[in-house]
Parts: structure tokens; sequence; C-alpha cells
């Protein structure tokens, strides 16, 4: 083989690494960024393929430039959010490295305040959701689970009713699993939807104190209505949430959305290739998004895969799911 020709087979030489320092004058703040035994230093070094070194109130980070950076970055935007929030979790963590890696870091964005916590989005899609909340009358949240859509929904909810800038939250899903006759089941009208809106509840009782939620619950701040028995009424100065909206039908979401009154907000949640309706039956969701998108008023924000924040398995099922749906279409 001649010179040229070894040259040419010759691996091409890889840039020398770098080495990166943050500095966290707080020692327990240091320990929170590391995380429960150092886990989340361990999802950086394996994301980015870099290494994470504690060297007293010093991390050293070191890997190819633009992974350093890009922990740097992460390790920044997660401080930031330690400093608001007050905690930190191993989806904070994935969300930074994400904006991290597509150079969208800093500070958090689309920031909630509610009764309980801080909560500030996790990633972009999250981030403009959230913004959208806190903006527009009527905002529809749509995509698959895990991506935040209810909670983020329902602590804006808790947020608006705590400022006073509403009387009330209205919560609402389709009771399609009970045929909507929950005259049947034993109870009274709480007991009857509360396996249908446990996740509602799940929610608020994260953004507010139970003790709280049982009040306002009692006093009417907070109501519980099946969609069913939304018919007839007006809801004026009220946080409405209908959550599930994949399982309205099309008569079901125009009389909600027709309900919508002075002084009120309203989100719509769902995902609209999990529906329970009938075979052959239209979701109300779907027609909406295809009808109102364009409403001066009306904002409508997509959540896909990549946006799920529960656990990354979660994404990678609800990737799996779309690409055999894609197959077999």
């Amino acid at each position: 083989m001649t010179r040229k020709q070894k040259a040419a087979a010759a691996p091409a030489p890889q840039p020398a690494g770098v080495e990166r320092n943050v500095v966290v004058n707080d020692n327990r703040k240091l320990g929170a960024l590391l995380g429960p035994l150092d886990r989340f230093a361990v999802r950086l070094e394996q994301k980015l393929d870099v290494r994470v070194a504690r060297r007293g109130n010093q991390l050293t980070v070191s890997g190819q430039a633009h992974e350093a950076d890009a922990a740097v970055a992460a390790l920044r935007a997660l401080e930031a959010r330690l400093d608001l929030t007050g905690e930190l979790a191993m989806a904070d963590v994935d969300a930074a490295i994400k904006d991290a890696l597509h150079g969208d870091g800093g500070s958090p964005h689309g920031i909630i305040r509610t009764p309980r916590k801080t909560i500030a989005a996790r990633g972009r899609a999250q981030a403009d959701y959230v913004d959208a909340l806190l903006r527009e009358e009527m905002v529809f949240g749509v995509g698959p689970a895990g991506t935040g859509k209810t909670y983020l929904a329902v602590a804006a909810a808790a947020s608006f009713l705590a400022a006073g800038q509403v009387e009330r939250i209205i919560l609402s899903r389709p009771a399609v699993e009970a045929g909507e006759r929950l005259g049947f089941l034993p109870g009274d009208m709480k007991e009857k939807v509360d396996p249908y809106l446990r996740p509602l509840y799940d929610a608020l009782n994260d953004c507010m104190p139970a003790k709280d939620v049982a009040r306002r619950i009692e006093t009417g701040e907070i109501e519980i209505a099946p969609l069913a028995f939304m018919r007839g009424r007006t809801l004026a100065h009220s946080y409405v949430i209908l959550d599930e909206a994949q399982n309205a039908t099309p008569m079901q979401m125009r009389m909600f959305l027709t309900r919508f009154g002075e002084g009120s907000r309203m989100a719509v949640t769902g995902d609209p290739t999990q529906s329970d309706l009938p075979r052959g039956q239209m979701s109300g969701l779907e027609e909406a998004l295809k009808i109102l998108d364009g409403v001066k008023g009306v904002s409508i924000k997509r959540f896909a895969a990549a946006d799920v924040v529960r656990h990354p398995l979660v994404g990678r099922i609800v990737t799996a799911y779309e690409r055999h749906g894609d197959a077999g279409a």
C-alpha cells in the first residue's frame, strides 16, 4: 500500500476534548443538580457522551466541545429551574438536555405560579402551551399521553382562581365508559364522576392544598360536572377544562364550546388517537380542530412523541405505535 493509500485509509483524527467548569457555591444546590446517587449527572453523561466530575463546589464537564457546551447549558438551565421551583426530576434533566442540544437553553420559560408550587414548563412545546393557557381565551392541547397537557391546564386554572381572575374552576370529562348514564351509579354526583376525573383531582391537589381543594368543592368554587350535564348552561367567570375531549361526539363538543361565557377561559385537552367512541363515530375533538383552526381567540397547541415528559419509555411507545399506524395505513 502506498503512503497516499495509507493516509486515505487512516481514520480521521478526532477533535481534541475540552473541559468546561460550572461553579455552584451552594453545596445543597450542587447536590440537587447531581441528583440522588448522582443520577442526573449520569443521565447527562449518557445522553451527551461527556464526563461530569465534582471537585469541591465545581463541576467539571469533559468531552467534545459541542457536547460539553450542551451539558453546561443544561446544567445552567437546571440550576435556574431549581432556584425557581425548588426541585428537580429526571424529566427536567431530559428536557434541559433536549433544549440545550437545540440551542434553546437558558432560564426556564412558561411559568405558572400556583398556591402550592411554581411550575416551569419542560421544553419549548410545553412553554408555548403554557403561554397560550395564560394568554388566550380558548386553548386546545392535543397530543399523546405524558406530555403534561392536562396537568398544565389544571395548574393554570388553579393559578387564575388563586389570583381572583376567575370565580371558579369547572372540570368536565365525557363519561364514555358509563354511557353517560351516571344515574345508575351509586352515590351523589361527585361520587359518580370521581373515577373519571381522578387525574384532574390529582393535578389539583398538586397545585393547591388538599384542604383548600375540599373547601372550594364544598362552596362550589371548584365544580365537577360530566359533559352530559353541561347542556343549557352559560359558564361565566370560570376556568373550564374539558379533559379526554376525544371521547366527545361532535354534537357534545359544539354544545360544550358554546357554553363559553363572559370573563371565562377554556382548555380542551385530548389525544385523537385514543378515542373510546364507537367504531365509525367521528370524534368531536377532531372536528373542532378542523373547524376552529385560525379562529381568533382560539389557540391550538399540538404535542408529539418527542414532547413526552412522563418517562422516556412512554415517548418510545408512542413513537412505535405511530410508526405501526403509518405502516398499516
